[in-house]
């Protein structure tokens, strides 16, 4: 037996050396994509070996990795057999989702500043012959005699410290005292990703950093509009429809930040901090601004520049004094988000030209040339969220998120395992690719004849037969959305190309960030025409980088710094005014 170390998910145990690593995985609760069921050919499962010494190369192996993924040690885990204790890497793409989701909640790496620091201090308690007012006593006591206390807190000031018998532990923001609690309460800060769709909540310790829990749920204002646009038309039909809107927003942070809290066992009054990004509209709605000028030309921001308020302004349920910060936006449709994957991809900082891309219902992209930061927004749509697609869900439990097509052998993975039900947004695009390889889709997006297609009033090729109900397909229409989004996202690669005096294959680094974007399979995506025809070695998916970049600007000064001057920094292109966009859109379509 050899003891089996798989990271970053943190499962470890022992595992027998006739078993593959595959089967160690399985073993472990790790899991692995493998389509192939582990016969060596579907080149799913990639793993690293880091430590340690498996069996040899196979020539399944030799056929399925590049002679630079060998040197790094590069496997496949169906393939290698421990021949001593192992350390494991196991690469997001290789992971089915639920545990890329876990994957996304790796610590930040950031110098530690946070905005928000915790003094322990005691307090002489008044006497006759010293009878000091008590905000005086603490400003005293914590060397800021020319400080504040928060008004909220100095209503219930004289009786805590009384209670906590004159020693405890302030939050100090700046020259502001905003919280107090017993000695040795840790105090925590809430960074959060509010997208279009999806919203990402990490609860995070603001001495050390560390990432206590981490949760995502729907953005509830889903139900007035699957798009930005919608909701900007829904905001502004009156203050009440506008207000109906924020507190959907700030619902559902109250109600995230609650059971973060109670998953790592504090108080939501330790809540002393919150960094919230998302774009422009969403960034309005969230506050109350006006959002009617974003869906008219020029598309213009009521507010671009950072904000700090009390985060009771606007009614989120946290420490009473804490504060909540917004970067800056760029424009009308690049937000504060944009400005966070900028931030956690290091983006000013690259020295080769770079493709930073943020898919979701509205993907952000920026290219790095030179130094130069230029950014444009493009209208994706729900589609990667399975929206609009007949079978089409999230990544659930039985959702297809990776498909084969050999012949009229089909082969498909569902997460976890279960029986099919739907299609989520990566098993889309699998389909879509796997079914142009095999020239059942043409170059327009047309299926073609093949005994697995049907056409009832709609051509629709059967993905799985379910007894006693309707087989799940995927209909023509399930494959125009799909070209309809993926366009959006290629035409907005080759204006930003094209504006730079650029062609794609000059590009040298791709990064893919976004929920879906950790999930998808990049060989389909190039296949499919969403990403350019360039060297897979040059794309890197990083996860939820815009969460990662809230995660950041939460705990460092130095980050907040940072991201106001990326704001000033990246220009904006505004694909309505380049010239022959429609028509480079038009062609993005084909497969």
């Amino acid at each position: 037996m050899h003891t089996i170390d798989f990271e970053p998910i943190g499962r470890r145990g022992p595992c027998s050396a006739d078993h593959s690593l595959l089967d160690c995985a399985r073993q472990l609760n790790v899991d692995i994509v493998s389509l192939c069921g582990g016969v060596g050919n579907c080149g799913r499962c990639r793993v690293q070996v880091i430590e340690g010494q498996v069996s040899r190369l196979t020539l399944d192996e030799a056929a399925e990795l590049s002679a630079d993924e060998q040197r790094q040690g590069f496997r496949l885990a169906c393939q290698a057999y421990p021949l001593s204790a192992v350390r494991v890497h196991v690469p997001p793409t290789s992971l089915t989702a639920p545990q890329r989701t876990q994957v996304e909640g790796l610590e930040v790496d950031v110098m530690l500043e946070p905005p928000v620091r915790a003094v322990e201090v005691q307090l002489s308690a008044p006497s006759l012959d010293a009878p000091i007012p008590d905000d005086l006593n603490l400003l005293a006591s914590l060397g800021m005699p020319g400080g504040r206390i928060d008004f909220h807190l100095q209503q219930t000031l004289s009786r805590r410290l009384r209670e906590l018998d004159w020693r405890l532990s302030a939050a100090v923001r700046g020259g502001e005292v905003i919280a107090v609690a017993a000695p040795g309460a840790p105090w925590a800060g809430l960074a959060v990703d509010i997208g279009t769709t999806k919203i990402a909540a990490y609860l995070v310790d603001m001495a050390t950093g560390r990432t206590l829990a981490a949760k995502g749920m729907m953005n509830p204002q889903i139900a007035y509009g699957e798009d930005v646009i919608a909701r900007i038309v829904a905001a502004s039909k009156s203050p009440a429809d506008a207000q109906r809107l924020q507190n959907l927003l700030v619902e559902a942070l109250n109600q995230l930040a609650a059971e973060l809290c109670a998953q790592s066992g504090l108080a939501v009054e330790q809540v002393v901090e919150a960094a919230v990004v998302g774009n422009t509209a969403i960034h309005h709605l969230f506050l109350g601004l006006p959002v009617r000028q974003l869906g008219l030309a020029p598309y213009v921001p009521a507010v671009r520049a950072p904000l700090e308020i009390k985060a009771r302004e606007i009614g989120l349920q946290l420490s009473p004094g804490a504060y909540l910060y917004l970067p800056p936006n760029v424009a009308g449709y690049v937000g504060a988000d944009h400005v966070a994957v900028l931030l956690a991809a290091r983006l000013a900082e690259a020295q080769a030209t770079t493709l930073a891309i943020d898919i979701g219902t509205n993907t952000e992209i920026c290219l790095a040339h030179h130094g130069r930061l230029t950014s444009v927004s493009c209208a994706s749509g729900p589609a990667f969220e399975g929206a609009h697609i007949k079978f089409g869900m999230r990544a659930a439990p039985g959702a297809i998120e990776h498909v084969r097509l050999q012949g009229e052998r089909l082969e498909i993975q569902t997460i976890g395992g279960e029986a099919p039900v739907g299609l989520c947004g990566s098993g889309l695009l699998d389909v879509v690719a796997e079914l142009r390889r095999n020239n059942i889709l043409d170059k327009m997006g047309r299926m073609q004849e093949n005994p697995r297609v049907r056409k009832d009033g709609v051509a629709e090729f059967i993905l799985a037969e379910r007894p006693g109900q309707a087989p799940l397909t995927i209909s023509q229409k399930d494959v125009r959305e799909l070209q309809l989004a993926k366009a959006a996202i290629r035409a907005g690669i080759q204006a930003l190309a094209a504006a730079a005096g650029l062609a794609e294959t000059d590009i040298q680094q791709v990064i893919i960030a976004g929920a879906f974007g950790t999930f998808i399979d990049l060989g389909s995506a190039v296949a499919i025409g969403m990403l350019p025809g360039l060297p897979l070695e040059r794309f890197h998916q990083v996860g939820n980088a815009a969460g990662t970049g809230a995660r950041m600007l939460l705990i460092s000064l130095s980050q907040r710094a940072k991201a106001a001057e990326l704001a000033r920094r990246a220009g904006y292109i505004e694909l309505a005014s380049v010239p022959n966009f429609q028509r480079m859109f038009a062609e993005a379509t084909y497969l």
